[in-house]
């Protein structure tokens, strides 16, 4: 991704980093913090190749010189890259860190360090970063990246300037996860859930997800065409797909993401959680009233909320049920 696209993405940033490298005053260290797919990444190493660009104009780097495209298949001898090794970032590895910083720059007085995951450090590896950040040795720039910046060391916060990236639109999000080789079906669900509910979500999650999204389009049509059906569904395979209040939130979720639907087909908008069920919302749109459908919202977000408050599932979910085919 180039300057000007991130610069569409995420233009507050964008100009927020420009004034500040044209007017040479940035400061020692940053947190840019925001969802996944937020472009977080994307700017660290455009930012890098803004300082180290030969040719960049109001701050925008060329991408083409030798110094941009090193940079972009990271291969600059004065950007060093932190990484976890395995489920954290360890002391050893802030260690070896300071000492690569205490060389002189390579062909460059000047070191930027760029640091994934930061809230994944280790408390020690925190505190050891935490006496560099304070008394930098040398021209130092770092980045420190996170999705999770309340995991952060309030004076690692305290030292470093915040940045906050907006949400990534939900086609982004949803791109990403096709990236990742999940299903169009499972990602335009997954875009839609909190980042936290589905950062986690490896294939099999994902057969999870596609398996509950089956249940709520027939849970859907049997609260209107076959109400007969609907309660014995729910014992059968509802509860017993999603078990813990933990997934039954989730579940309520694709049911509420149906009914947003419902509402973005009627407005003739094309952003949809469920794309392959258009038809089917089409004729069902036309049987319900704009303010039945904002009604059916409601009774959903009722139920999450009460759902946090210990009521009992199965009553929960059979209660919400009656009253969804009620207003049908």
């Amino acid at each position: 991704m180039d300057w000007n696209q991130m610069w569409k993405e995420q233009p507050t940033v964008m100009n927020m980093l420009k004034q500040s490298i044209e007017k040479d005053r940035l400061a020692h260290a940053y947190i840019f913090e925001g969802m996944r797919g937020a472009g977080k990444k994307h700017t660290a190493w455009l930012v890098a190749q803004s300082l180290f660009c030969p040719w960049q104009q109001e701050a925008a780097p060329c991408g083409s010189c030798s110094e941009c495209m090193r940079i972009e298949h990271g291969n600059h001898p004065d950007i060093i890259v932190v990484e976890p090794e395995g489920a954290s970032i360890k002391k050893a590895q802030v260690e070896n860190l300071q000492k690569e910083l205490t060389y002189k720059g390579m062909e460059t007085a000047f070191k930027i360090y760029i640091v994934n995951d930061a809230d994944r450090m280790t408390a020690s590896a925190a505190n050891s970063l935490l006496k560099f950040l304070e008394e930098p040795e040398s021209p130092i720039l770092a980045l420190l990246l996170t999705e999770n910046v309340h995991f952060m060391l309030d004076t690692i916060l305290s030292r470093a300037q915040k940045i906050s990236f907006a949400p990534p639109s939900t086609d982004t999000r949803t791109r990403i996860y096709q990236e990742q080789g999940v299903s169009e079906a499972a990602a335009s669900l997954l875009a839609r859930l909190p980042d936290e509910t589905a950062r986690g979500y490896n294939e099999e999650g994902t057969d999870w997800i596609v398996q509950g999204r089956a249940l709520v389009i027939q849970l859907v049509e049997e609260v209107h065409s076959r109400p007969h059906q609907m309660l014995l569904t729910l014992q059968e395979k509802w509860l017993t797909h999603f078990k813990d209040r933990e997934e039954l939130d989730i579940g309520l979720d694709l049911l509420l993401f149906w009914y947003r639907d419902l509402l973005t087909v009627k407005y003739g908008q094309q952003d949809l959680a469920y794309p392959d069920q258009k038809e089917v919302m089409e004729k069902q749109g036309q049987r319900m009233p704009e303010t039945d459908i904002a009604n059916t919202l409601q009774l959903i977000l009722d139920a999450k909320r009460r759902l946090r408050a210990n009521v009992n599932a199965q009553l929960l979910m059979e209660h919400l049920l009656l009253r969804l085919q009620e207003g049908s």
